[in-house]
């Protein structure tokens, strides 16, 4: 219906719908013209529609087999194909003219810039790749990485996949008990950081934090570290290394094969944060995720090779894992990365960095917007921003408001938003739309081709239409994660057995008559903060850890601007008298935990915590009383 109006519908019609339609010379440029023609193809045969898509990448050899369906959950795609994703990111281009295009335009936050062609960029993989294999790395080998967002990420994440390590990318804005547990949890005997990173304005001391995470571990026996701030740093006689200093050595030869990799190979670990106090590695592997990666960008973001596309996330999460660095790359595109802070030293700092390369394609968070929405239209309009044809959101749901800003001020009501709906564990778009999509604020449309998606009650019925329900998954796709590190059988219980056969995302949501999704929001425990997912248990954690704390609960509340913030109930020990001074010290002490990301926006004291009788701390009720909403069914309150 939708489309029709689209195609036939007159001026009238479009203006009085709440919703927005491509103009003609969009529809005319995307590589998908006809949505509902190709999505119809894909749902009557979805393996023969990946299997067209992995045609148009480079394999050593091809699949036996596109799924193997016969041990669910656990899903094997390309059975049998041999492959490596730098072969796809890299190798394949250099024997086209995108030898000599640029890979990345690099800005930092103090103002310097560096650019790297796809010729250059193979030859500092292919080092680092070497210094990695001096080192003692090797196909399977686990790599911790904590490094700012800095050109050298990607390439170490790069050389570690070229020889079939494992790479663990940590945030860095994390902090010290985030990186122990997850460099403990992965075993890496390898980490690669910087000696700092810039923030506006100020530094990130990196280094300082790593050298306590190691103090808390033995896993790690090599520590390389990237100069970017210049501030010394302690260097650790036999285990800290300079990354400038290994790749002037003979042994950073510019030569370095890429190791032929089984499709199911993994190629990362990335951790999520979950309903406990252990966050979770899923595991993604080269082949599927290779194949869904490089699809759904090419088709969401109707890449051309003289766009210039910048995606402002951190390379750190899942965003910039598969859309910084992995699709972009296969699809050959040029991709900008920035260094620092969206306000630093002013508010246009984004909008001159557009200006300045000619970016075509925008992918940011709904957080970002909401925080540049608060300096106004003057900011953007003094800056040209012409050179824009498309706009993304990711992360969260984005609302209606920040949708129709960003849709006016920063694309100029000719650049469709695609609004995309996936997580750590997809590795892919999953609800999104193309170009040629009619699109609502606030909705992130309809399911990408062959993925077929639910909204449903307690007891796995579809709900009503505008109802709302949790979000299932019900066709497995190629970059689906494949287990969790280490414990498949948490991968099951997590995400498996809620629905038996079904995925569950852990998202509710509602569905409209015209079968567009509404994001609404995470039902599990759970904390988005500016589109970064943060477990409770983590955050409580962190709280009982400090000696004044006997109990801890966190909730998230809704924020302005973070769209979630977290929200904390303490129950302090004998001897220690609540004062806001010591709201303040558990405040930091949470953000030297888990990083500052993690602080509290408020720290409540309180002589108990409601729970249900078998313990549970009541998080829903917690979430009312802060808000002054009803409490419900209190039935299983403890007395």
């Amino acid at each position: 219906m939708l489309e029709q109006v689209a195609r036939n519908g007159t001026a009238a019609e479009k203006e009085n719908s709440n919703v927005y339609y491509p103009s003609a010379d969009i529809a005319d440029r995307a590589h998908v013209a006809d949505w509902e023609a190709v999505a119809q193809e894909a749902q009557q045969d979805p393996p023969k529609f990946w299997a067209e898509r992995a045609e148009e990448l480079g394999w050593y050899q091809k699949w036996r087999t596109v799924l193997d369906d016969n041990d669910k959950p656990f899903y094997k795609w390309f059975v049998g194909g041999r492959t490596n994703i730098v072969h796809n990111a890299i190798d394949r281009h250099l024997q086209t003219f995108r030898k000599n295009k640029l890979a990345f335009i690099w800005q930092g936050e103090d103002g310097s810039e560096h650019s790297m062609s796809f010729f250059s960029l193979n030859r500092e993989v292919s080092k680092f790749a070497n210094v990695l294999k001096a080192l003692g790395a090797r196909k399977g080998d686990r790599v911790t990485i904590y490094m700012g967002r800095v050109l050298e990420l990607p390439i170490a994440m790069l050389a570690c996949a070229k020889i079939g390590a494992v790479h663990s990318v940590v945030y860095g804005g994390f902090s010290v008990e985030a990186l122990h547990s997850r460099i403990e949890d992965s075993q890496s005997r390898i980490l690669i950081t910087c000696d700092g990173a810039f923030l506006n304005g100020k530094v990130v001391e990196l280094k300082q934090i790593v050298d306590e995470a190691l103090k808390r571990t033995a896993a790690v026996e090599t520590v390389v570290v990237y100069k970017r701030t210049g501030k010394p740093v302690h260097m650790e006689e036999g285990r800290d290394y300079w990354w400038h200093e290994l790749m002037a050595l003979p042994i950073a030869s510019p030569k370095c094969e890429t190791e032929q990799m089984d499709a199911e190979d993994p190629l990362f670990l990335l951790y999520t944060s979950g309903t406990t106090g252990r966050p979770k590695a899923l595991v993604h592997t080269h082949g599927g995720y290779s194949v869904g990666t490089y699809t759904t960008f090419k088709y969401v973001f109707d890449i051309n090779d003289e766009d210039r596309y910048w995606c402002a996330a951190d390379p750190g999460w899942i965003t910039g894992h598969s859309y910084i660095v992995y699709a972009p790359l296969m699809n050959g595109a040029t991709s900008v990365i920035y260094e620092g802070a969206p306000t630093f030293p002013y508010p246009d700092r984004w909008w001159r960095i557009v200006e300045k390369y000619g970016v075509t394609i925008l992918y940011t968070a709904p957080t970002a917007i909401r925080g540049l929405m608060r300096f106004g239209e003057a900011w953007p309009n003094r800056c040209d921003l012409s050179s824009l044809r498309l706009l993304g959101s990711v992360g969260e749901p984005i609302n209606p408001e920040a949708w129709r800003w960003y849709y006016k001020n920063i694309g100029k009501e000719r650049c469709p938003i695609m609004d995309t709906w996936w997580q750590t564990e997809t590795g892919m778009f999953m609800i999104t739309p193309t170009p040629t999509v009619p699109l609502k604020p606030g909705s992130a449309t309809r399911p990408f081709f062959t993925i077929q998606a639910e909204v449903l009650d307690d007891h796995g019925h579809p709900v009503p239409s505008n109802e709302e329900g949790y979000l299932v998954v019900t066709t497995p796709w190629p970059a689906m994660a494949r287990t969790v590190y280490k414990d498949p059988d948490r991968y099951v219980d997590t995400y498996w057995s809620k629905y038996p056969g079904k995925y569950f995302t852990g998202d509710s949501a509602r569905r409209d008559e015209d079968g567009y999704f509404w994001i609404i929001g995470r039902v599990d425990d759970v904390i988005k903060v500016s589109g970064y997912r943060l477990g409770t248990a983590e955050v409580e954690s962190a709280l009982v850890s400090h000696p004044a704390v006997a109990e801890a609960a966190a909730i998230g509340l809704p924020h302005e601007i973070k769209g979630n913030a977290i929200y904390t109930y303490v129950i302090l020990r004998g001897g220690f008298e609540p004062t806001e001074k010591l709201a303040e010290e558990l405040r930091q002490h949470v953000g030297t935990e888990l990083g500052p990301i993690a602080k509290p926006e408020h720290i409540e004291f309180v002589p108990k915590l409601p729970k249900t009788r078998s313990g549970k701390i009541m998080r829903r009720l917690l979430k009312a009383r802060a808000q002054g909403l009803p409490e419900g069914d209190i039935s299983t309150l403890e007395e």
